[in-house]
């Protein structure tokens, strides 16, 4: 018996998967410099003597955490 392992091909090309990542890595860089823009102001904030940012922007971090998360898990099941 000839057995091959079991393993999932993209439908994808080569020049297409090469899109797809370049667009992912295109909004992991945008995603990044909104969390740095978001660190800079709720710092300049929290300097000021506003606390009433901090939370709100722990919690957006989070979610561009939770963003570029996913997108590299997607980018790990487009290679396979």
């Amino acid at each position: 018996m000839n057995r091959r392992p079991n393993r999932r091909r993209s439908h994808f090309s080569r020049s297409q998967r090469t899109t797809i990542v370049t667009g992912i890595l295109c909004f992991v860089g945008l995603i990044a410099v909104l969390q740095l823009w978001l660190f800079v102001a709720s710092m300049n904030a929290f300097l000021g003597g506003d606390d009433g940012v901090l939370l709100p922007a722990a919690v957006v971090s989070l979610g561009c955490l939770g963003l570029n998360l996913g997108l590299l898990y997607y980018t790990y099941e487009l290679d396979k």
